[in-house]
């Protein structure tokens, strides 16, 4: 790699402006004042601007699952015989975080990543990412309490869930839900207040990401 290029991503001034403070005289590799031109092997070269080593930043690692029924997601499983995603993992993802969770019975689209950014504008309110699931009911939903959950709310003990509703099948117990909120198992409790069982529920979308053809236990670097 050219040193400026190099001094360019470190520092995030442009490669002319890399190149003054190369004229500068103030980098040096290996111990050596660097000249305009010089090419480094990032990975070996040792480069100081100033006196202080200059490092490329880490590239952000992000991964998009197709989390099994029967998972937790959090690093230790809590009680005996439970499993946690994490044991799904190679050893180059294990260090990163989820994105959000799914609880055990629930699956489908979970992403976890080392990028700080990514993941507050995945998950803070404001930002209101669209979330998508595959939810089966024990029954089917009536007409009238579709039009409660989808336009007037439902009061689940946290304040009202609506949720946006579309009809899969004619039996009305299979249907595509979307919300942008994330209270905790909040499909599950907006169902179960109005006396429904949810059988079957599965994420398919988060923001921009969609599960694609991701079969279950299956990463995807992204």
């Amino acid at each position: 790699m050219r040193l400026n290029k190099y001094i360019a991503h470190a520092t995030g001034v442009s490669r002319r402006q890399a190149d003054e403070i190369i004229e500068s005289g103030s980098v040096s590799v290996n111990g050596a004042t660097a000249g305009l031109g010089r090419s480094i092997n990032e990975d070996t070269d040792v480069v100081l601007l100033g006196g202080k080593v200059l490092k490329l930043p880490k590239e952000a690692t992000t991964i998009l699952m197709n989390k099994p029924v029967g998972y937790v997601c959090s690093r230790r499983a809590q009680g005996k015989g439970v499993k946690t995603i994490y044991e799904l993992l190679s050893d180059e993802y294990k260090t990163l975080k989820t994105v959000g969770r799914l609880d055990k019975d629930s699956s489908g689209l979970i992403m976890l990543t080392d990028d700080g950014d990514l993941a507050f504008q995945l998950t803070h309110p404001k930002y209101h990412k669209e979330k998508q699931y595959l939810v089966a009911l024990d029954k089917n939903l009536s007409v009238t309490d579709e039009r409660l959950i989808s336009d007037n709310g439902v009061e689940i003990g946290d304040g009202l869930s609506r949720l946006g509703l579309e009809c899969l099948n004619n039996n009305r117990h299979t249907w595509r839900v979307t919300m942008s909120e994330g209270r905790n198992r909040q499909i599950r409790r907006t169902f179960a207040a109005l006396g429904y069982t949810v059988v079957k529920l599965h994420r398919i979308k988060f923001g921009e990401y969609e599960i694609g053809e991701l079969k279950a236990g299956e990463v995807r670097r992204i």
